[in-house]
């Protein structure tokens, strides 16, 4: 049994994974014909139902920041989990940025401490499974090229630019570090939410749509 998640119903090989139990259900009553909640443990809720030609599918929510994440991902790996997307959100540190951006990860540098008990030193790079991201640049219908972000533990009051990052999360680097050790196939593609010093933010129904799309697109990569 794994030390978090407390599974209700099955585990599917494939995974969506989200920060945020509501986008998690969202995606679910989006994606999966009749989800069953496979997990509701510590509030990290998940589900687990069919999606594309009946393939099966996982949605789960991983909490808030990377530690959090390495923890479910530790978890699902151990109940047979093999690729995953990570469906976020995250802060435009370029000008050419706004809220409701897809962002797709090319490359994570790690910019906090949690990366560092896997093998990433502050300011070194994670990179996402290469096969399952151009799957997944694929799905999105082009247009969108692979780019670089930071990601911080704790939200930055003031995040700045970092290298040639064009954008801030909580959970891509140490997330892509754990999936590397682990032997899980890992992409990411994030929703920029709103802008570095909080200039700009993305409406909640205006979020909720650009969930969806990224929603698809990372089903799509995962079971096409």
């Amino acid at each position: 049994m794994p030390a978090r998640l407390r599974p209700t119903a099955p585990i599917a090989a494939d995974a969506i994974l989200v920060g945020d139990p509501g986008r998690a259900l969202l995606l679910a009553q989006e994606l999966l014909a009749e989800p069953k909640m496979s997990n509701h443990a510590r509030g990290l809720w998940g589900y687990f139902g069919k999606a594309l030609g009946g393939a099966e599918l996982t949605i789960q929510a991983t909490g808030m920041g990377g530690p959090s994440a390495v923890l479910v991902l530790e978890d699902l790996a151990e109940l047979g989990v093999r690729r995953v997307v990570r469906v976020g959100t995250c802060v435009a540190l370029s000008p050419d940025r706004d809220p409701g951006d897809l962002i797709l990860v090319g490359k994570a540098i790690a910019a906090g401490g949690s990366a560092g008990p896997l093998g990433v030193g502050v300011g070194e790079t994670v990179l996402p499974d290469a096969a399952l991201s151009e799957r997944l640049a694929a799905a999105l219908g082009g247009g969108h090229k692979p780019a670089e972000i930071v990601s911080f533990d704790a939200h930055p009051a003031r995040p700045q630019r970092h290298g040639e990052a064009l954008a801030a999360d909580m959970q891509t680097a140490p997330l892509l570090a754990a999936a590397s050790i682990l032997g899980v196939e890992a992409a990411a593609l994030l929703i920029v939410a709103e802008k570095a010093g909080g200039a700009a933010r993305l409406e909640l129904e205006a979020l909720a749509q650009a969930e969806r799309v990224a929603g698809t697109a990372a089903c799509h990569a995962l079971l096409t």
